[in-house]
């Protein structure tokens, strides 16, 4: 007899509504990347790092203007991106391309909006970073670097931070031959600005964190947090390893805000008690929404 092998199951389509949603965010975010380049890095000589910093010094080099080396040194990544992620990928990445090119290319003729090299590449940096954090927070890329890591990381014992990190220090040095050095040193500095920037944008403003507690007072904390911090959690059962007793493990979710005083909850309850707490970078469904406790 045959045997029947299981559908595959397919992803569902985006709505009308999720793709308007979508495209508008990476159209503000592809905004925000070109002021950020060419109203405040680039009249500054000022590079940031990936296919981004190559196209700003192609651009420096040819005279050319920079929205065509943003396009054609990215679109290589974009098929990598088709094979390593998806279509849907493949396409929001395009199309952030296409519209970060264009308006590069009409910010250009405009004059910077400060000369000041520190403010232009604080400044420069954060806008850069806020764009592409939009970016990739709905489901897309700007720079091509991030995704041709993941492809090597599979060839190579190095991690993508790894990779990306010696890509961009490889090209950010390099803006010490096509400038000057002290230009490549404040490149660095608006590097590391926008990866902040970044950072904030994908993970969020007010960070989440999880939180798993051990404790023979399981059920006494696990009313106090509810009762204190307005935080619903979960009682797991768990079995130490070495002793074989049955342990209640509480586990739940707070804010960066809410972690002092759930330290301070436990350790006046159970001092003794085992508490791990991880940052998470996103939390969706369930009841996370704080209860009022007023």
């Amino acid at each position: 007899m045959a045997e029947v092998l299981p559908l595959k199951k397919k992803h569902r389509k985006l709505t009308p509504v999720k793709v308007l949603q979508r495209a508008v965010w990476i159209t503000i975010g592809a905004l925000l990347m070109a002021t950020g380049l060419e109203i405040f890095l680039v009249p500054n000589k000022v590079i940031d790092g990936g296919v981004t910093g190559i196209s700003i010094m192609l651009s420096h080099l040819t005279g050319m203007k920079l929205g065509i080396f943003l396009f054609l040194l990215n679109l290589p990544f974009v098929y990598l991106g088709y094979k390593q992620f998806g279509k849907t990928f493949a396409i929001s990445t395009i199309y952030g391309i296409i519209m970060l090119s264009i308006f590069a290319t009409f910010f250009h003729p405009i004059p910077p909006f400060t000369e000041d090299i520190l403010l232009a590449t604080i400044f420069g940096g954060i806008f850069l970073g806020i764009g592409v954090g939009l970016v990739i927070r709905n489901g897309g890329a700007l720079d091509g670097t991030e995704v041709l890591s993941i492809v090597i990381t599979k060839k190579v014992p190095f991690s993508v931070g790894e990779i990306v990190m010696f890509m961009n220090l490889f090209i950010l040095s390099s803006a010490g031959f096509v400038y000057t050095w002290d230009r490549a040193m404040y490149s660095i500095l608006a590097y590391v600005v926008a990866a902040k920037a970044i950072d904030i944008v994908v993970t969020g403003m007010e960070e989440s964190k999880s939180v798993w507690i051990i404790s023979d007072e399981a059920t006494e904390i696990g009313d106090a947090i509810n009762h204190r911090l307005g935080r619903g959690v979960t009682f797991l059962h768990g079995e130490g390893a070495f002793t074989g007793d049955d342990k209640k493990v509480i586990f739940c979710i707070i804010t960066r805000l809410e972690e002092s005083k759930l330290t301070t909850i436990v350790e006046e309850i159970d001092p003794s008690a085992f508490l791990a707490i991880a940052d998470i970078s996103e939390v969706r469904g369930g009841r996370f929404k704080k209860r009022n406790i007023h």
